[in-house]
């Protein structure tokens, strides 16, 4: 599914830029609604989530095709045990971080990015404040930075279901509806063959005929 493959490769990228900037990059699980000591001891650290859609453009004449417009968001949190200003500025030491250190990280290397994917260039978005806090004696800064991109979707003909995995490639998303015994629908019967009859001045008979056979996919 794109959505994932998106989130994953965000990850993937981000791991191997910060490098020790952070303690971990991983998929937003809630980790800042835990225990405010758990929370601190994970910072510096960078999460990674789906923002969802944010609208859908129709792409052709046949309605069956759009694409549509997806957000992602990168939390990205900080601490210090010296001062509020410390958490955001960064300090003299090496492992004192500064959120606005991470901002600037985060949006250099994602941005502009398709990471390998058919999508549309990651477009930086609206920085936001989440925290600005003093939690157990440590300061503790929150930002999440948005990222925008655009990615295409097929629709299903009207009235029909997807295709049976047995009918689909492996890999391919669709196969999720026959995984947990949902409805599908049959595979369009083959094109084998196309006759074509040729008539003089519009009149039949066909003066003459070919047929040109297709391969068969199977």
């Amino acid at each position: 599914m794109i959505i994932t493959q998106i989130e994953n490769a965000m990850i993937a990228r981000l791991k191997q830029g910060l490098g020790e900037l952070v303690r971990e990059v991983r998929s937003y699980s809630g980790e800042l609604d835990g225990e405010p000591a758990r929370v601190i001891r994970q910072l510096p650290a960078v999460w990674v989530t789906f923002g969802g859609i944010q609208g859908s453009e129709l792409l052709s004449t046949a309605r069956n095709k759009w694409r549509d417009k997806g957000r992602f968001v990168v939390i990205a949190g900080t601490r210090s045990v010296r001062s509020d200003e410390a958490t955001r500025h960064g300090g003299a030491a090496k492992n004192e971080v500064g959120s606005y250190q991470l901002v600037y990280a985060i949006r250099r290397l994602l941005g502009r990015q398709d990471l390998g994917l058919p999508i549309d260039f990651l477009m930086p978005g609206a920085v936001r404040t989440l925290f600005n806090t003093e939690i157990e004696n440590h300061a503790m800064s929150v930002f999440a930075c948005e990222f925008d991109t655009r990615f295409d979707q097929v629709a299903l003909e009207n009235g029909r279901f997807p295709l049976s995995a047995a009918d689909l490639p492996a890999g391919h998303d669709d196969r999720i509806f026959s995984d947990y015994s949902a409805a599908t629908s049959p595979d369009d019967p083959e094109w084998l063959s196309t006759n074509l009859n040729y008539l003089l001045g519009g009149k039949e008979p066909p003066a003459a005929e070919d047929i040109i056979s297709h391969e068969s996919k199977s």
